[in-house]
């Protein structure tokens, strides 16, 4: 929700669209450091929860520094703000989800992963949803106060997480040794070349609802309810994978590719066609967001289990920051052309190479 509220601040106190999308993009670019330094920090201390705890502190409260300075000072002093606060990003996001293994028995991790996934997924979706929902009721203002309190919330669950055990061979590994493993890895590799590509095709579309809204919508921030039409995708086509046996390498290649359609099909912009198109992204992006993190969690060893999650995280915000960016001035010039870019990046993202056969996901 936070990234998202930020921009329909930004596109409000500036009334630009790419005053709005560079807030997002400042917000979340910069998780490519925050990832792998925090990664390597949770992977050491004995109490992870309280790092994360600590983590998410930063993120809420520097969320509400962003916002009372929109408007009042510089707005490039603002967006500096808004990339030091995006360090704190990928505590939000793969932070928690590395820590699962910790709390969920070994024969449980496949069900436990397949929920970590479908709640992940309905709330990177239904947030910006909630933003917009917020955004149009009482202000942009408003909708990032939510943010900001709902990840307060989640701080006194973080510090009661269990104590992990950090291990010397983490403690060797450096900076950069879960940038390493996720590289060199040919699974994860392929995994995460999808994943962020995809991500930078939703940054391009995240971008996007604003003007959707208002020249399909009737109002800029009905255009989040194209979100919460994916997010509900999201979930009925976890449902039905989880009946199914299929190997997560698979479905993660073939998520991208409906991913790429329902972007085509939005770049037409018809109210029905558009609410057709948040289904095939929900549908795409729901069952690929399990399959990643069943592929993470099959591939990653124990000692860098939380620098794999938040690096892959890093790598994933940084391309939502990148499509965001891009997608600003674009769709200013040509909305169904930044909408038919972003479906050839989700198209393109799923051609490197050929999935590893691997383990089918287990939904038991």
């Amino acid at each position: 929700m936070s990234g998202p509220a930020l921009m329909l601040g930004g596109f409000a106190v500036t009334g630009s669209a790419t005053a709005g999308s560079a807030l997002l993009a400042g917000v979340t670019v910069s998780a490519v450091v925050g990832g792998p330094v925090l990664g390597l920090l949770l992977d050491r201390v004995e109490r992870p929860g309280w790092l994360l705890a600590g983590a998410m502190g930063l993120y809420g409260g520097g969320l509400g520094l962003v916002l009372l300075g929109l408007g009042r000072v510089p707005f490039v002093a603002v967006l500096g703000l808004a990339v030091v606060v995006g360090v704190a990003g990928p505590a939000v996001a793969g932070g928690w989800t590395a820590q699962l293994p910790r709390v969920v028995p070994g024969g449980g991790l496949g069900r436990a992963n397949v929920l970590d996934a479908m709640t992940f997924g309905v709330a990177s979706l239904a947030g910006p949803a909630l933003a917009g929902g917020v955004a149009e009721g009482v202000g942009a203002a408003g909708a990032v106060v939510v943010a900001g309190v709902l990840i307060g919330v989640a701080v006194p669950v973080a510090w009661g997480l269990p104590r992990g055990s950090a291990g010397r061979e983490a403690a060797g590994g450096g900076f950069a040794a879960g940038v390493r493993f996720v590289l060199g890895n040919p699974a994860l590799a392929r995994a995460t070349f999808t994943s962020v590509g995809c991500c930078l095709a939703q940054g391009v579309l995240t971008a996007c609802v604003p003007l959707l809204g208002e020249r399909a919508l009737g109002g800029a921030a009905r255009g989040a309810v194209l979100l919460s039409c994916a997010a509900g995708a999201g979930l009925v086509a976890n449902a039905v994978l989880a009946r199914l046996v299929v190997a997560p390498d698979a479905v993660i290649r073939l998520g991208a590719l409906v991913q790429a359609a329902g972007l085509a099909l939005a770049a037409t912009g018809r109210p029905a066609a558009l609410i057709g198109a948040a289904l095939l992204i929900g549908a795409g992006e729901g069952p690929q967001l399990t399959a990643l993190f069943a592929v993470r969690h099959r591939e990653s060893p124990d000692h860098l289990r939380s620098q794999v999650f938040t690096t892959g995280a890093s790598m994933k915000i940084t391309g939502f920051a990148l499509g965001a960016a891009l997608a600003g001035p674009l769709a200013a010039r040509s909305l169904p052309g930044a909408l038919l870019l972003a479906s050839g990046v989700a198209a393109v993202a799923c051609v490197r190479g050929r999935p590893q056969p691997g383990r089918a996901l287990d939904h038991t």
